[in-house]
């Protein structure tokens, strides 16, 4: 089926006033007149297609069938994928018996799942509210986790001393460091 809102170049929502200004426009820019031979061919197969979308597009009646047909489709492709990816998922799991990372493999089977629409929406809240933030032990990170960490520190601390030196950041920095009293009791503590 054809998308009649992108061959006007229009947003889903679009009101009566916007479609009939973008109709004009591609009528216009896309008028066979303008054009000789091949191009000539094509602009007139391209404005058969903006009409027919404004014709569809600026009738209340017509329009809202048409927007009816379009979330069929679009709930007809998410169930056809969502089928698709629980039978690939149960395919895998029958392989994944036999493998050591079947949670690794099944939670990107379900961060790849694919849907549109409202539909999507609900699929995504589903997901994150799946989702529980790992708990890092610092006796699980690697040196390469220390490495970013320090790097990181190493940064800041260069950042911190630039923005020092600029004239413009200096009373910025002085009100955050020297005179706050959380950094003053700190500089007492070590002081000692």
């Amino acid at each position: 089926m054809k998308n009649y809102y992108e061959i006007l170049e229009v947003n889903e929502h679009a009101s009566k006033e916007i479609i009939e200004k973008a109709y004009k426009v591609l009528a216009k820019k896309n008028h066979p007149d303008l054009y000789v031979g091949e191009l000539r061919r094509n602009a007139e197969l391209k404005l058969r297609d903006i009409n027919e979308a404004y014709k569809i597009l600026s009738d209340d009646f017509l329009r809202e069938q048409y927007d009816n047909e379009i979330q069929k489709e679009k709930i007809e492709q998410y169930i056809k994928e969502h089928t698709e990816n629980t039978n690939t998922r149960k395919n895998t799991n029958n392989k994944r018996r036999n493998n050591k990372d079947t949670k690794k493999q099944q939670k990107e089977n379900e961060n790849n799942i694919r849907v549109t629409g409202m539909a999507a929406n609900i699929e995504l809240v589903k997901m994150l509210l799946k989702h529980k933030p790992k708990k890092i032990n610092l006796k699980d990170l690697k040196r390469d986790d220390w490495v970013a960490i320090a790097i990181t520190i190493v940064i800041l601390i260069i950042l911190g001393i630039i923005l020092w030196f600029i004239p413009f950041t200096n009373g910025w920095m002085r009100e955050l460091t020297v005179d706050n009293p959380l950094f003053s009791w700190i500089g007492k503590i070590f002081s000692k």
